[in-house]
């Protein structure tokens, strides 16, 4: 196989029609065998992947280039979402405009090429697919959100989510609801993931302003729960927090096991198995 095999593997699983600005190929390459295969994969991996015959190093997370200069066009991914969830469009709008400015001043001070250089002078293929094998775990975690009635309890859900998916039941890290709490009814349900990262404070107000009680972040900032529960702690709304590694990890999976069936040998390091 080749990177761009890979690459459209990924759009094919996830239903995507472009490769999202997030995603890249930074060092091409052809008749892949071994894949070294990580959330994060940085200097040290490419040195590992390089010294142990791998024929390429497939990250999840940039490694740099425009993946990490325009994380900002992934990041309004966000607006729909939230307009399937029934929040309105200008709402959805102007829910990513401040994170959207912060991203572009921010990019400016990316040492973008420092990964990529390194995988060059190595000689291995380096590539990294992050948005679709999000969309791919979105998916799946609405997928299992939606098999429970909405009088359910978060409780419901957190048990639903481990029983469904190894990945969290194998976590080392816990399924939170730092916002609301687990006795409450679940209601209406949305999953905000595969957008690049969480949409913070304002992206979570739209959503229960419109609509929707439960929602899943696959991670937060302590400051982003604070101000919900200032704000929604009494009213019924609940935010649930699933883990990073471990959601990560629920979309990314599955499409390592395709490879596998296609007869790559993968070897995965820092995932959480299924």
């Amino acid at each position: 196989m080749t990177t761009e095999d890979i690459l459209k593997l990924s759009l094919d699983m996830a239903d995507l029609k472009e490769v999202p600005a997030d995603t890249a190929v930074y060092c091409p390459g052809r008749g892949i065998r071994r894949v070294l295969a990580g959330i994060d994969i940085d200097g040290a991996e490419l040195l590992l992947a390089r010294e142990q015959g791998f024929d390429l190093a497939l990250a999840h997370h940039p490694g740099g280039g425009t993946a990490v200069l325009r994380w900002d066009e992934v990041f309004v991914r966000h607006v729909e979402l939230m307009v399937r969830a029934g929040v309105p469009e200008d709402v959805a709008q102007a829910a990513v405009e401040e994170k959207l400015f912060e991203d572009r001043i921010v990019g400016q001070t990316r040492n973008y090429d420092r990964v990529p250089a390194l995988a060059r002078l190595l000689g291995i293929a380096y590539m990294n697919i992050h948005t679709p094998l999000d969309e791919i775990g979105r998916r799946r975690m609405a997928a299992a959100a939606g098999e429970l009635p909405s009088r359910a309890t978060v409780a419901d859900l957190i048990a639903h989510f481990r029983a469904r998916f190894g990945e969290f039941h194998h976590a080392l890290t816990e399924i939170q609801c730092p916002v609301g709490g687990t006795d409450n009814r679940l209601g209406r349900v949305a999953v905000a993931h595969g957008a690049g990262t969480n949409g913070g404070y304002p992206v979570a107000k739209a959503y229960f302003d419109h609509g929707v009680d439960t929602l899943i972040y696959i991670h937060c900032q302590p400051s982003v729960v604070r101000q919900l529960t200032r704000e929604y702690g009494v009213k019924g709304k609940n935010l649930v927090v699933t883990g990073h590694i471990a959601s990560d990890s629920v979309g990314i999976n599955p499409f390592l096991d395709r490879l596998r069936e296609l007869g790559l040998e993968v070897i995965a390091l820092g995932l959480v198995g299924p």
